[in-house]
């Protein structure tokens, strides 16, 4: 039986000021969390903005050009691997949605956050639930963090090409799992959640060196006596 949708969302806040937050990052194992709040342009509107998890990654970056250009500000914020381990990763996952508010630079007068709680900060504010589809300030906000983590994804594949990140972004799929399992954990891996953990556990932290053989030009013994 299919959810029923959720109605349009109404604002009790009409004006012009009005910033949208989301996230993006909770449940990976390796990275940063990473948040975004946008203030958009009612007089330069973007066609086409939804959930960031709905879009392909060629509109999603399109939609991203669009949002940095036409947007009165927006802001990224964020929390790396070891303040989520600090903190944990809803804790943490409220200090970057105020980190990314406090990063604009026009005040917002209303902030709209996407779920169902906000954290607990200066501006007046209320969750949206699913608002990253019922919003179109969440909706940036959603894309504008996505775009940013799977950047970020794509450069930490480059230093690890063995556990794939460019793929999964750093999510717990098989694929992920089976690296963590024979390699280890590298120093972006989240080490408070369990795979991790278990990981660390069973194998240590990764190391270059334990994972490559050693190789010996093969010229190396020639016109040795």
């Amino acid at each position: 039986m299919s959810k029923r949708p959720l109605p349009p969302f109404e604002c009790q806040y009409q004006g012009r000021l009005l910033a949208g937050v989301d996230e993006v990052g909770r449940g990976p194992l390796v990275g940063a969390v990473v948040t975004a709040a946008v203030i958009l342009n009612p007089e330069k509107p973007i066609p086409g903005l939804a959930d960031s998890k709905k879009l392909t990654d060629k509109r999603r970056e399109a939609l991203y050009e669009q949002i940095i250009e036409r947007a009165v500000s927006w802001s990224l914020g964020r929390c790396e691997a070891d303040e989520i381990d600090r903190l944990n990763i809803f804790q943490a996952t409220m200090v970057a949605m105020e980190r990314a508010v406090a990063g604009l630079h026009v005040e917002p007068e209303y902030v709209l956050v996407d779920g169902n709680r906000c954290p607990k900060w200066r501006w007046t504010s209320e969750p949206v639930v699913k608002g990253d589809s019922r919003v179109e300030a969440i909706s940036a906000a959603s894309i504008v963090a996505k775009v940013t983590r799977d950047r970020e994804m794509a450069v930490l594949h480059e230093e690890f090409p063995e556990y794939g990140f460019a793929g999964h972004k750093g999510y717990p799929t098989p694929v992920h799992l089976e690296a963590l399992g024979r390699l280890g954990a590298t120093a972006h891996h989240r080490r408070s959640f369990r795979p991790v953990q278990e990981a660390i556990d069973a194998v240590g932290l990764y190391s270059r060196a334990a994972d490559q053989e050693l190789q010996y030009p093969g010229d190396l013994f020639e016109n040795i006596d």
